[in-house]
């Protein structure tokens, strides 16, 4: 997970800043630094004007662009006369490219992940049309009105080819879903601030699922099932005599039956065993279901993943928007919403899959150049409302405000990221 982790930012960090550093010396700028990682130092080389180096602390990077108000505060120089070199001495449009450089290619970077990503493996999902058996209403599906059994055919007044959809429409306002039960259609209203208790790790696993039939497949190892003799190709058709049919139903017997023994009747090969074990103390016997139901694959042209690979990327952008307008609208809260490297560590997950690994990295290549982008001082978004202020009014700011405003940036960022750790510490107990 953490090999994982600082993998995926070391690039996505390496390429924003080489954003910078690329446009910088294209317009005849001095680069004094480029880093991955921050201080202390564990390894530089000189090459030219610039020295190229690794940071211990694998959480971020930095370039240092001679007459530029940075991050470092370092303005020793800047009451001196600009020279031709320096960051200050260049026209503002020239200053607004270098700024946009990083954004710009952590977009391209999460292009071309997903772009590839799709050309290469196209696509797996679970069509509306092919949940002949509903689906499964957890908790908080069951507190807006859901039923195990119900079948969703429309979202927002429209049909869906996705089932994932189901879930992306969570980020939206004033949204419903239509289902069909016993031979009528109900709509069920989504409460705006639903997707706050969604993202509750509490109540993970706690909405919906389809309701599918199922093979035993992998085996836990040292796990009940397999000390009982369950073997993979399994059909688990009865637990203490209760007839099993979809994996929902094996999941709801084995609850209650945490820390007692049970007899589960399986179907091998069409024989019928029956095969005694304990249920651990979570209700689980140790199984990964294989599922029956049939998962449409699509495959695309390299043209056809351009276009859905740039929408996927695009998407994750718009999500992040929509986001931020739950947690404006005090929709969501922003505790329960924030996160650090802890949370992006869980999301790589514990094994390492290559598909995984880029699928990640290229979520968090768009989310990074989003949230560069806001308007703070001290991000690349800060110092572009500065330039774009320039640009418009023919007035530059001040080095001394612009100095200020860093400032102010900077403890803005350092609040948030404090904030940011402490909430993933407190979820963690």
């Amino acid at each position: 997970m953490a090999g994982q982790l600082i993998l995926g930012l070391s690039i996505l960090v390496g390429l924003h800043e080489l954003g910078h550093l690329l446009t910088a010396k294209l317009f005849g700028m001095r680069v004094e630094k480029y880093y991955i990682g921050f201080p202390p130092k564990v390894f530089s080389i000189q090459r030219g004007e610039t020295e190229y180096g690794i940071g211990a602390i694998p959480l971020g990077g930095f370039v240092k662009i001679a007459g530029m108000v940075d991050e470092s505060l370092d303005t020793a120089t800047l009451n001196a006369q600009p020279q031709p070199y320096e960051f200050r001495a260049k026209p503002a449009w020239q200053r607004l490219i270098v700024m946009l450089g990083g954004i710009f290619v952590n977009v391209v970077t999460g292009i071309v992940i997903f772009v590839a990503l799709t050309y290469a493996n196209g696509r797996y999902y679970y069509a509306n049309n092919d949940l002949k058996y509903g689906i499964v209403a957890h908790k908080l599906a069951q507190e807006i009105g859901l039923k195990t059994g119900d079948q969703i055919v429309g979202i927002n007044g429209k049909a869906f080819d996705d089932f994932a959809d189901v879930n992306k429409v969570l980020l939206e306002s004033n949204s419903f879903y239509t289902v069909a039960r016993n031979g009528e259609k109900i709509d069920i209203l989504i409460p705006n601030n639903f997707y706050e208790k969604i993202a509750d790790k509490e109540n993970a696993g706690q909405f919906l699922d389809p309701v599918f039939p199922f093979k035993v497949g992998e085996l836990g190892a040292g796990m009940p099932a397999e000390k009982a003799g369950i073997k993979t190709g399994d059909r688990i058709v009865k637990v203490n005599n209760v007839p099993i049919q979809y994996y929902h139903e094996v999941k709801a017997a084995l609850q209650q039956y945490k820390n007692q023994s049970v007899a589960i009747e399986v179907n091998r090969n069409g024989k019928l065993l029956a095969l005694p074990l304990k249920v651990t103390s979570e209700g689980t016997i140790g199984f990964f279901p294989d599922s029956e139901l049939k998962r449409t694959h699509q495959e695309y042209t390299l043209g056809e993943a351009t276009v859905a690979g740039t929408n996927q990327a695009f998407g994750v952008v718009f999500d992040q928007i929509r986001a931020f307008g739950k947690i404006f609208r005090g929709e969501m809260s922003a505790q329960k919403s924030l996160g650090s490297f802890i949370t992006i560590g869980k999301v790589y997950g514990p094994s390492w899959d290559w598909t995984r690994f880029w699928s990640i990295t290229g979520l968090l290549s768009m989310v990074l150049a989003f949230m560069n982008l806001l308007p703070i001082p001290a991000l690349d978004g800060g110092h572009t409302v500065f330039l774009l202020y320039e640009i418009i009014s023919g007035r530059k700011p001040s080095d001394k405000f612009l100095e200020a405003a860093q400032k102010v940036g900077m403890v803005l960022l350092l609040g948030l990221m404090v904030f940011a750790i402490g909430n993933d510490i407190f979820k963690l107990f």
